[in-house]
């Protein structure tokens, strides 16, 4: 009796058990419901990783449960900081470039530099339809009786205030004098071009930005633009406007007086809404941005770090800034082994976070890095990198080798440990350049640097150059999918995929 009771109730008490197990019970089993489980494959040129530290300076993949343990690494991947799919391209223009520079109106146009060469001057492209079509808008205005406009042209440069969304065409001239030139209507007409005020030659690596300001006589900003002298002694010079940009002060020195200088090169400067103004540029202790608080006549010097040290060499002086909506001051620079690191500060560039490396895993070596914000602690770094050298590990194009263009983006810089989403908008076969070392050396239309910018959708959009092929088009990179970095944190707007079949030259 006592025996078949207990064969009953084993057999009563194993039915639940049994019934949760059957196949054919028909229950929805829920698996682990992973926020990087989109509703489609991640794409093979976008990487969500965490950045290196100065103990551990690789990057984390943000997918890998075991990498994430292993670094012991928590993580809050909610709010802000949470991931969206992303994925980028470019598009081709037709045009060649040097140095490129965009800038981007409130209409949505965008503005690319076109080096023509000596004699012809940089003109301007546009873009009206987010980099699908792209036309020449000059400047036209007629300076001699051959070139059209401003002659001889070394170095290009587009500059949108974004306080007044005025284009500012900045070019220097046999490396010894600056014209500017204005459109107030998305380059349909543009100014005369006014002479900047300068002394010192040789003058290179000229930049430009606007702050609001109350010195302001002509409009609401004040603008500054600094030049690298290329003497340690000299250091970066810089000139203000307060009419405008239509006359300008005498070039001044664009550090504190009295300072030692280690470098006279420097990144382009940024003006942010709090009438500050920011020029990247290494300080003999490290990566360093100097600030201004009176329109660019005085400054002060800001290490960002002692532990990260800057890459030497030809391209050592790039410490980019950016100032978000918030007037939080953003750095990235190239150190020593070659990778792109990062630093916040949120009190104008007196205390700095500790610098963090954001490339993408797997890239080996980067160049020409550049940033851009958007909302507080919205960021977008940019740079070239390279997996495989073609050279050196005997491999080409088409397997895959050669330098691309990256941008690492953060919807939340400011949270213990960011998420950074990692893009390269051409496939490994379609390399940008194939040159050895490119990012340490000039090669092809990169020259000295690149350029990085926000439009008003939130959008980020890379000015690149497509060398490898011999012809230098201006290229621009950008998400088709991805977060907006201004207003609301949503999807933005599905562009179409670009790639070498919009390629226009050759």
């Amino acid at each position: 009796m006592q025996k078949s009771l207990a064969i009953f109730l084993g057999i009563m008490l194993s039915l639940p058990l049994s019934g949760c197990l059957k196949p054919e019970d028909n229950r929805v089993v829920v698996e682990d419901n992973s926020v990087f489980n989109f509703d489609r494959d991640i794409p093979m040129t976008t990487w969500y990783h965490y950045g290196g530290t100065l103990s551990s300076p690789s990057p984390i993949d943000a997918t890998n449960q075991t990498a994430l343990d292993n670094a012991n690494l928590t993580v809050d991947l909610v709010g802000n900081n949470a991931p969206f799919f992303v994925n980028a391209t470019y598009y081709g223009t037709g045009y060649d470039t040097f140095e490129p520079t965009i800038g981007i109106t409130a209409s949505g146009a965008i503005f690319f530099t076109s080096w023509n060469g000596l004699g012809d001057g940089t003109h301007i492209i546009r873009s009206r339809d987010q980099g699908q079509t792209w036309e020449d808008v000059g400047p036209f205005g007629t300076i001699d009786e051959d070139s059209g406009q401003t002659p001889n042209s070394n170095d290009p440069y587009i500059y949108v205030d974004k306080f007044t969304d005025r284009l500012v065409k900045f070019d220097m001239h046999a490396l010894a004098s600056m014209f500017v030139e204005y459109s107030d209507d998305d380059g349909d007409s543009w100014s005369i071009p006014y002479p900047v005020e300068g002394y010192y030659v040789t003058q290179d690596h000229q930049s430009i930005a606007s702050m609001p300001h109350p010195d302001a006589i002509v409009g609401e900003v004040v603008y500054v633009y600094c030049i690298n002298t290329g003497s340690p002694a000299a250091g970066p010079q810089c000139s203000r406007s307060h009419t405008g940009g239509q006359t300008w002060d005498v070039q001044r020195i664009g550090y504190p007086f009295g300072t030692p200088q280690c470098s006279g090169l420097h990144g382009h400067v940024a003006g942010g809404s709090d009438q500050t103004i920011y020029r990247g540029n290494p300080s003999c202790d490290g990566p360093a941005v100097y600030r201004s608080l009176d329109g660019g006549y005085t400054w002060t010097e800001h290490t960002i770090t002692t532990e990260v040290q800057m890459q030497q060499g030809w391209h050592s002086h790039e410490v980019a800034v950016a100032v978000d909506e918030g007037g939080n001051v953003h750095a990235t620079w190239i150190s020593l082994d070659q990778m792109p690191w990062y630093a916040y500060s949120l009190d104008q560039g007196g205390t700095w976070s500790e610098p963090m490396m954001v490339a993408a895993p797997s890239v080996s070596e980067t160049g020409f890095p550049t940033i851009f914000a958007g909302d507080a602690g919205r960021v977008v770094v940019g740079y070239i990198g390279e997996v495989n050298d073609c050279e050196t590990s005997n491999t080409t194009n088409e397997s895959g080798c050669g330098w691309g263009g990256y941008m690492a983006i953060m919807t939340d810089a400011f949270t213990e440990n960011p998420l950074i989403t990692s893009v390269a908008v051409n496939l490994p076969n379609d390399p940008l350049d194939i040159t050895s070392d490119c990012g340490n050396v000039r090669c092809g239309g990169f020259g000295d640097f690149i350029d990085v910018e926000i439009d008003d959708q939130g959008r980020p959009w890379i000015a690149l150059a497509h060398n490898a092929a011999g012809y230098e088009e201006a290229v621009i990179g950008t998400l088709m999918e991805g977060p907006s970095l201004y207003g609301d944190l949503t999807n933005l707007e599905i562009l179409p995929e670009g790639g070498p079949s919009t390629l226009l030259i050759g």
